[in-house]
């Protein structure tokens, strides 16, 4: 799953990263190193300008609330259940298959947090009961140092309770895309017992979807609507194109934010697993 990411870089630097074409100043967001759900977020998306002058879509950073709420939905209250969608099924579920067709977006990050969990709790997460407290907390980063761009999708929520002209009337909205975490060791992994662990599976069952940058055109395509065609694009980088290692248990408090968070632990702290 995604429920935590590092997100601290400027709309300068995505723009350029990204080739985005417009963003508004005024929409500008501070660094967050610890992005929770209902947090507003950068998505990259291509869409025609606000204006209607040409119709050619433009590729645009904006930011978006990170939980999406489908169009149909009475309240957005639905959002914080709804952060992250399964590249397995997200074509075919109600809440997802018409954002998934004209309505994705590359959500950048500098990685994503994951707790480890031990077998026994792994096992009642998976039949979506609720586990116990997580553990040791690890982050998920490329190897290169480069922008992670996650998988994501948009979609808008008209709250018919405002006027068309009030500031909060339109919720603009996403989710990440996720698929099963990768078995193969990523880079740097541990070559042995007690070094921690060797794959993103060993941390945890389910991953974000980081498409790799000869994806981003054909992922942002507004045009390209065939549910199959665009199923083919949901392929993660090679596993060792990521790090994994572990950070503090600060990071588990929503509350606390700062690039300290991201400082790499020599080992897991003390009473937690691995």
């Amino acid at each position: 799953m995604c429920g935590r990411y590092a997100a601290s870089r400027g709309p300068g630097e995505l723009a350029g990263l990204f080739g985005v074409e417009k963003w508004e100043p005024a929409e500008e967001l501070a660094p967050d190193w610890n992005v929770a759900p209902t947090k507003q977020v950068y998505a990259v998306l291509e869409r025609p300008p606000k204006d209607g002058g040409g119709k050619r879509p433009v590729r645009q950073l904006r930011p978006l609330r990170w939980g999406l709420v489908p169009s149909w939905a009475k309240s957005p209250d639905v959002g914080v259940k709804m952060i992250n969608a399964r590249a397995e099924t997200v074509h075919e579920k109600p809440s997802y298959r018409r954002p998934f067709a004209a309505r994705r977006c590359l959500l950048p990050a500098d990685g994503y947090y994951e707790w480890v969990t031990g077998p026994a709790e792994r096992q009642e997460e998976e039949k979506g009961k609720r586990k116990r407290p997580r553990k040791q907390p690890y982050f998920v980063t490329p190897a290169d140092g480069s922008v992670m761009a996650m998988a994501g999708l948009y979609e808008f929520w008209r709250d018919r309770t405002l006027p068309e002209d009030h500031p909060r009337a339109w919720w603009a909205t996403c989710a990440v895309i996720t698929t099963e975490a990768q078995t193969e060791p990523f880079a740097g992994a541990g070559g042995g017992d007690g070094d921690g662990p060797r794959s993103l599976a060993d941390i945890h069952p389910r991953m974000p979807l980081a498409l790799t940058p000869d994806r981003w055109d054909a992922w942002l395509d507004p045009a390209r609507t065939d549910p199959d065609e665009v199923r083919e694009l949901l392929v993660p980088p090679p596993p060792e194109a990521v790090r994994a290692y572990p950070v503090g248990t600060g990071v588990s408090n929503v509350r606390n934010n700062g690039p300290e968070l991201l400082a790499e632990l020599d080992g897991p702290e003390a009473g937690t697993l691995f």
